[in-house]
């Protein structure tokens, strides 16, 4: 029974791992795990945490410092006898413990500006890492419709294979009867060869495709990394038939360059009013508890001839609580002449605001160029497709009429792979075509809001 268990147990491990290599990813599957595995994206969530820590150390500098400190001292040597005021050769201890605290009143709301700006610093970091994975994104999405391009054209490849390898077969059985002469065996057997490298290329160029989405996805096991068929049509979609101008309306609300960009100039003003801050004057308040514990002999009274009685000293926690004093105050600091370091503290964060202005400005003009041109590119990558579409058609029906003409002996087997050859090669331009025109509608699309996941 134990025996039959494990037999059971291997059987179903075995199809479970058969299950995992088998494993075609889809289109969604991709991008949901780049977006949690991608190390670009992984790097923008650590800057993003950094931030977090940031508005910590803001939130933070508005609470007082305290810090304790305490000490133990040896003196050895000629040192003056606190109980005599005479210099002697002795050795003595002493123990002191101190408590401070200091609390910034007002520093010219520099610390008030910096929480501001650390609130601020944590909405942009979530904008960059936004953007980060609408980028990720649109690379899964490209890769991902490169390797269905590679599949499709590799069937095309091997169908042109087989169609000319039974030609071959055909032919050798032609020159044997003698219907055909031997140069026409030998040109299908070149042709036959050259289909060969065309699908060792198309292979190697499907294998390349996976290894760079499972490199983007970061797969350790590309070898049997592959994707689910899909069938994406090169239909009108509805985007295309927008107005530009609503598609540049659309991307410059919703897009986050545009957001960066703003949360960078708002930044950008914070640091200027921080840096002005550093000219006005500065009030703090201070702190401080003391004590002291001295293990020398103590005075407790005079003999006779008036010479001081020596005791032992008082017990540890007595002298700590008699010698214990305390200060308090505040104190202020007016900035008059600092070497101009506040001045140009001050011109530099002026500069840096000008340059977040003027960075602002050119990223809408960007955004705007960047829509335009992908409806552009869409626009012509569809006239591209129909284009493929018609000579396509058109070099069907030649290559059906040259082989109607190659079957009755009017066309010689030179012209006759010249046709085939065209004939194929306008399949892999329409399959090129189609899926360029795809890619580049999901761009325009992206723009306008639809996720790159969605189809239309």
């Amino acid at each position: 029974m134990k025996k039959i268990k494990l037999i059971l147990l291997f059987f179903m491990f075995l199809g479970i791992n058969s299950f995992g290599q088998n494993k075609k990813w889809t289109l969604q599957e991709c991008v949901d795990y780049a977006l949690k595995n991608n190390i670009s994206i992984k790097q923008s969530e650590l800057d993003a945490e950094t931030t977090a820590i940031s508005k910590k150390d803001a939130l933070g500098a508005f609470l007082p410092s305290i810090n304790a400190n305490a000490s133990h001292s040896w003196n050895i040597g000629l040192n003056q006898n606190i109980t005599t005021g005479l210099l002697e050769n002795q050795t003595t201890q002493f123990t002191s413990a101190g408590l401070n605290s200091n609390v910034t009143i007002y520093n010219g709301l520099e610390k008030q500006n910096k929480f501001r700006r650390a609130n601020i610093a944590i909405v942009a970091a979530q904008y960059q890492l936004s953007k980060m994975k609408d980028d990720v994104s649109l690379n899964v999405a490209n890769a991902y419709l490169q390797i269905l391009f590679n599949k499709e054209n590799l069937k095309v490849q091997n169908e042109q294979l087989t169609y000319d390898e039974n030609q071959e077969k055909r032919s050798e059985e032609l020159v044997k009867a003698g219907s055909v002469p031997r140069g026409d065996l030998l040109d299908i057997k070149a042709t036959v060869a050259a289909d060969k490298q065309k699908v060792i290329a198309a292979e190697n160029n499907l294998f390349i495709s996976k290894l760079s989405l499972a490199q983007l996805l970061q797969l350790e096991d590309f070898q049997t990394f592959d994707v689910a068929d899909a069938n994406y049509d090169a239909k009108s979609s509805p985007t295309m038939l927008q107005k530009p101008e609503d598609i540049v309306a659309k991307a410059k609300q919703d897009r986050v360059e545009l957001k960066i960009a703003k949360a960078n100039l708002e930044l950008a003003e914070k640091d200027v009013k921080i840096a002005k801050g550093a000219y006005q004057p500065t009030l703090s308040g201070f702190y401080s508890f003391s004590s002291r514990v001295s293990y020398a002999n103590r005075i407790i009274g005079v003999d006779g001839s008036g010479n001081p009685i020596l005791g032992n000293p008082l017990p540890f926690f007595d002298q700590f609580s008699n010698n214990k004093g305390h200060s308090f105050g505040v104190q202020l600091n007016v900035p008059i002449l600092n070497g101009f370091s506040a001045r140009n503290a001050v011109a530099r964060s002026k500069i840096a605001l000008d340059r977040s202005k003027t960075n602002e400005q050119q990223a809408g003009l960007d955004l705007e160029r960047n829509v335009y041109t992908a409806i552009t590119n869409a626009k012509v990558a569809l006239n591209s497709y129909e284009a493929a579409v018609a000579a396509f058609d058109a070099r069907k029906e030649a290559f059906n009429y040259a082989k109607e003409k190659y079957a009755v002996g009017m066309m010689n087997s030179f012209d006759f792979n010249q046709s085939q050859t065209l004939y194929t090669n306008s399949q892999s331009e329409v399959l090129r075509t189609k899926y360029d025109y795809i890619f580049k509608v999901k761009i325009v699309e992206f723009y306008f809001g639809i996720p790159i996941t969605e189809k239309q």
